[in-house]
């Protein structure tokens, strides 16, 4: 499955600057069995009703509780979760 988390940010912070530190800590997933990619994309379009960061994890529906629990997902939310305005999570098939 694919699981997206899409995040529009607080103003004034920078969504190229997290590009790369955002990816090096979801890379981290990848040693959890079952995940098989990531991927982390910054909006190219710069309006307000737009989202600004999409992150894109390749997995096992079953690799997700092992995801929930991990460091890297805790890290995530402790790290950048106050500059996030707004988060969506979506889940889909392939």
């Amino acid at each position: 499955m694919k699981h997206y988390i899409i995040v529009k940010l607080e103003e004034g912070i920078d969504k190229e600057a997290l590009v790369q530190p955002v990816s090096e800590l979801f890379n981290e997933t990848l040693s959890i069995p079952g995940i098989h990619s990531v991927s982390v994309k910054p909006c190219v379009i710069n309006r307000p009703n737009r989202y600004d960061l999409m992150i894109e994890i390749e997995m096992e529906p079953e690799a997700l509780p092992a995801y929930d629990e991990s460091s890297p997902h805790h890290r995530w939310k402790e790290e950048y979760g106050h500059m996030i305005a707004k988060k969506t999570i979506f889940d889909c098939e392939n």
